[in-house]
Formats: structure tokens, sequence, C-alpha cells
């Protein structure tokens, strides 16, 4: 295992990562749920020693401390259940931010890494990067629930633009004080039944509150009337 991601960790990643993350101007919280006592979690480790790589850097504050604040919550620890119950995390390893409405179920690594270094930054300055006329509509028309389910795998060069649409919708929404969307980003091979419910067979593949609307990246104004449509009030 340390061998096949070794890669992740070389100085020419770490710069490429701080290079990346240069923008960041205000502290975003970055959840890593594991289980260090699950021996079927193959991912965990790499995730959560990812993450911190990543956090080392990130920009640092007047006090030295990182933008990229990131918290491990070990299923393994008795006093981890409320947290987990609170971000409605089911499976591991899982990386989660504001709550969980925006996460990776499985590890966001190989291609996603860009789709959560672009979410951290995005965060960080309070842009998502949307149309106005899709933060609008978010605002405005869109107040019944919405899970967005994007399956995708990390060789997917495609994948990381679905799950970063997905995500600032339901950035959007939190801004606008609702929180009904919950974006959920997850790794065909690690969450198979998952993959298997959909019929995925090409990836990105969105679910929208457990239907396929899309195969492919959708435009972004394709995406918001489809959550418009399916939304439950």
């Amino acid at each position: 295992m340390e061998e096949e991601f070794a890669e992740l960790f070389t100085d020419e990643v770490k710069q490429a990562l701080v290079d990346a993350l240069k923008d960041m101007k205000n502290p975003v919280d970055i959840y890593v749920f594991i289980d260090s006592n699950d021996p079927h979690c193959h991912y965990c480790e790499v995730t959560k020693r990812f993450l911190q790589f990543m956090s080392d850097a990130a920009p640092k504050d007047s006090e030295g401390k990182s933008l990229a604040v990131v918290h491990v919550i070990d299923r393994a620890d008795p006093n981890s259940a409320e947290i987990f119950k609170e971000f409605r995390v089911e499976r591991v390893p899982t990386v989660a931010f504001m709550k969980g409405y925006l996460r990776w179920t499985g590890a966001p690594l190989g291609e996603e890494i860009r789709a959560l270094v672009e979410t951290v930054v995005r965060l960080s300055l309070g842009e998502s990067g949307l149309s106005a006329e899709t933060i609008n509509a978010i605002k405005n028309k869109l107040n019944g629930y919405v899970k967005i389910e994007t399956v995708v795998t990390p060789s997917c060069p495609y994948c990381p633009y679905a799950a970063l649409m997905a995500h600032m919708v339901a950035y959007e929404a939190c801004k606008a004080g609702k929180c009904n969307v919950e974006s959920d980003v997850v790794e065909a091979y690690e969450n198979q039944d998952i993959a298997e419910k959909y019929q995925v067979m090409s990836v990105p593949t969105v679910a929208i509150n457990e239907s396929v609307e899309f195969i492919g990246v959708p435009y972004e104004e394709n995406f918001i009337n489809s959550l418009l449509e399916k939304q439950k009030l």
C-alpha cells in the first residue's frame, strides 16, 4: 500500500499543491472520517495522510496555522459517534465539508484531487464560480430537498468538473441559509453497490434524488433545471 501511493507524497506533488492552494484567504474545515480498526478500509490511512499532506502545503495564517484545517474523525474512537451522526457519514473513508453537505464517499485521489483542491479554494474565497443565473435559481427557486450523487473513478479526467459543480450548488444553498442540497461524490470502485444500483457503465454518472439524470458532465443550465424539476418540496 505504501509503495502504491508513494507518488502522492513527492516534492513535485507538494509544490503543485502549494501553487494550487496559494489563493486561499480564509480557513476551511476539512473532516476526514476513517476507521483505524477496520482492516477492509484500504484507503483510510492514505486518505488521512494525503489530507494532512495537503494541509501542510496550504497557506498559513498570521499564527503559522494552515488555512486547510484537517479534522480526523476515527470511528475507533468511542467519542466519534456523535459527529459521524451529525455529518450523516456511514462509509469510510469520507471527506466532508460543511456538516457533510459536501462530501466524497471514498478516497478523493487520482483526478479527484483537482476537484478537492478547487473545492477548498472556492470555500476559502467564498466564491462558488457558478453563474449569477444559477445562484439566483438556487436562492429563489430551489427550496426542496435534493441529493446529488456523482459517481466517479480516480482515472476519469472529466469527473472533477461534475463533482465541483454539484458541490458548489450545495455550497450556494448553504450560503442562502437553506442547506437543502446534499452533494455526495461517490468513488465507484470503493462503493460498488452504489455503482451497481445506478448501473454505471460510464463516469461521471450523476443521480438526482436516486434517479440517473446525466452521464457525462452536464451543462450548468441543464443541471440546475434538473435539480429544480427533481426537488422534493
